[in-house]
Order: structure tokens, then sequence, then C-alpha cells
């Protein structure tokens, strides 16, 4: 239980999502030394203060056992970072995740025409060979807008994304956004699905859909363009030039009704040009959707599905070093990606400042103050 001296209301975002998840240690341990919701909290306000190992986070705690103490009780002192490692690893990842789905749920302020991408990512150096442990796979949904991870499933690889994505959206609200999947969610069960939630798709077609996409080419090339835009984009030294085409005469497509929702498909061409070289590449890509003839709202669409690489994988790779860990044992490596998006999800709603995250997590281990002020968003 909290502190009785600190106001519980500081802490209800918290607890209140998380005070229901099992423990997973035995019960015969008796009242154990140290309650699940203080491991917890430690580990989320250790994390936004730069630690990414159980050693560095026992040694914040061990360092703020006092600030600490204004949260929970800490009558025990602080876990050793071998208790941290058995808890997570023991931590049943699932039900941590839909704790962290109901949490993010509870403050996003997703609106209408939102894009949520949904994305895959393996965990590199999650595998264990030596137990025959394959590196752990995890599917994400993240607003590109807000810049949340609305929540996540784990997968024991890539190709099982396609049985993860349609559980994974019935977890999440999305009424009114529109969800972009890369090809490997071009399914009919996943178009249906998305459209039951009450929002709109944007799937992308390749090999795996190839009747589909041979037919989409030869509409492009019998039918009108009910809609077109352009834009360009100059950066990562080279400039791209992206034209995207909406056609909304479907009666040539075959197994159309099938695809609940679909009302166009889309072709986007794409130019990149090397500044230093001068040479250019031009890439064709096609798409599904339930959205009607808006180019320029699907071109923004598909462009902002490619944030969620370098506004949360990159930042959990390069910031949050989770690719660097040796967090292998059992559940650990899966449940820290959890940690690591709760922190996220906590930094960037803090607006005070316009810090980058490594200034931010410096920032809140050095200032009491300002760590209060994130874990308070």
């Amino acid at each position: 239980m909290p502190n009785p001296k600190v106001s519980s209301e500081k802490i209800s975002g918290f607890s209140s999502f998380f005070a229901d998840l099992k423990d997973p240690r035995r019960t015969h341990q008796g009242n154990r030394l140290y309650p699940l919701e203080e491991i917890l909290f430690l580990c989320i306000a250790a994390v936004i203060s730069g630690a990414d190992t159980w050693t560095s986070i026992n040694l914040f705690g061990k360092s703020k056992l006092d600030w600490l103490k204004k949260w929970y009780p800490y009558e025990n002192g602080i876990p050793s970072h071998d208790v941290l490692g058995k808890v997570f690893a023991a931590l049943e990842p699932g039900a941590f995740s839909r704790c962290f789905i109901s949490w993010v749920n509870s403050i996003a302020d997703t609106t209408r025409g939102e894009v949520v991408a949904i994305d895959g990512k393996t965990i590199c150096r999650s595998d264990d060979k030596g137990k025959g442990k394959s590196a752990i796979h995890v599917v994400s949904a993240f607003a590109s807008e807000n810049g949340l991870c609305l929540g996540q499933l784990a997968v024991a690889s890539k190709s099982n994304e396609i049985t993860a994505i349609p559980e994974l959206l019935e977890l999440l609200a999305l009424k009114g956004c529109t969800v972009t999947i890369d090809a490997m969610g071009c399914q009919k069960n996943i178009a249906k699905t998305i459209v039951e939630k009450d929002a709109d798709y944007i799937l992308m077609v390749k090999g795996n859909q190839k009747g589909l996409r041979d037919q989409i080419e030869k509409l492009f090339s019998i039918k009108p363009v009910a809609s077109e835009n352009k834009d360009s984009d100059l950066g990562h030294g080279r400039i791209e030039h992206r034209k995207c085409e909406v056609i909304n005469q479907l009666n040539f497509l075959d197994d159309r009704q099938e695809w609940v929702g679909l009302k166009s498909v889309i072709r986007i061409t794409s130019e990149r040009i090397s500044k230093d070289t001068g040479k250019g590449t031009t890439q064709i890509r096609y798409y599904i959707s339930s959205l009607d003839t808006d180019a320029k709202s699907i071109n923004r669409a598909v462009r902002s599905h490619w944030s969620v690489e370098n506004k949360l994988h990159w930042v959990l790779d390069v910031v949050f070093k989770e690719d660097a860990s040796l967090k292998k044992k059992d559940n650990s490596a899966l449940n820290y990606n959890i940690i690591a998006k709760m922190a996220l999800t906590l930094m960037d709603r803090e607006k005070s400042t316009k810090k980058s995250k490594p200034s931010k997590r410096l920032l809140a281990a050095l200032d009491d103050n300002y760590r209060d002020k994130i874990l308070r968003v």
C-alpha cells in the first residue's frame, strides 16, 4: 500500500492499473520483503532516470530511497539486482501487457483521423541459443501524432504477426483512427476487425497477396485516378518526391466484397535522389483502404506509418538500449520492453521542456522535482 503520508492522488494513475497484477513469487514466501507494486514503481522511476540494467536499477533505488518513500513505504529497502531479475523473469508478460494497455487507454487522447501504425520488432539478443530460445518478436501499436505506444503483443516470430494483430486490435480503443499495417497485415479478417472497431484501414499489398496486387496494377492501367497528391521531403542526405494516386471505381476488382469496408486502392510512387551522387531510385507501392478519395490524407497517413521506426523502435534501441541488453532469462526481455515503453510514454507526455530524451533522462536522474513532474503526468 502507498505511504499514508503521501497523497494517494499522486500514484493512483499508476497503482490502480497494476495493483491486481499477479505476483509470480511463491506464496510460501509469506508477506514477501518487497511488494510487487514497489518493485514496478522502482523500475519505472529508475528507467526514466537512465537505468538500463537490474544492477543500475538497484543502485538508483539505494541512492534515491528517501525519495521513493514519498510514494511507497519501502519498509525493507531496495531489492537486489538478483531479486529484480527473478521477478521480471517470472512475471507473466501477457498480463503485464494488458495492464499497460489499460493504463495507456486511460491517458491517451487519440483524435479522429489519427494514424495508428501496427508494426513488429525483434528484440535483438533476447534469444538464448544454448537453451533453444528464439529472439522475441513484439507487435506494437503506435499513435503517430501523439507519439504514444498504445499496446503490444509478443509472438514467436515475425510470421506469427498475422495471428497477433487481430488480438492486439481487440484490446485497443481505435474509434475514428486510421490503422496502417505493412504487407503482413493485409488479411481479410484484419480489415474486418478494424472496421468493427469503428476505425479505417490502409493495408500494404505485396507478394503475399499477389492476385490482389496484380488486379490493382491492372486497375491503374484502365481506370481514371479519382484523387492525386504530391509532396517532397529533404533530409538524410536525399531528396524524396512522393506521388499518391487513389482509385475508387472498384467494379473490376475480384472479391472486393470480401474486404469489409473497402473503398479505394492506392498507388504511391517514391523517387529518391542522393544529394551526393545525384543518382535516383524509384519505388512503387500499392495499398487498399476503407478511406475514399482524399489522396492528401492518405499520403500523410502512409508517411506517418514509418514514424513507428524512428519514434518507437529507434528510441527503444538507442535511448533505452533494448537491443544491447542481456536480459535473456525467461520473460525478462519482454517485460523490460513494457517498462521502457511506460517510461517513454511518461517522458513524452512531460512537455515543460523540449530537451531530447537522453537529456530528459539525465535531468530526471539529477533532479527529484523533475522526476516527480514526469511521474505525475
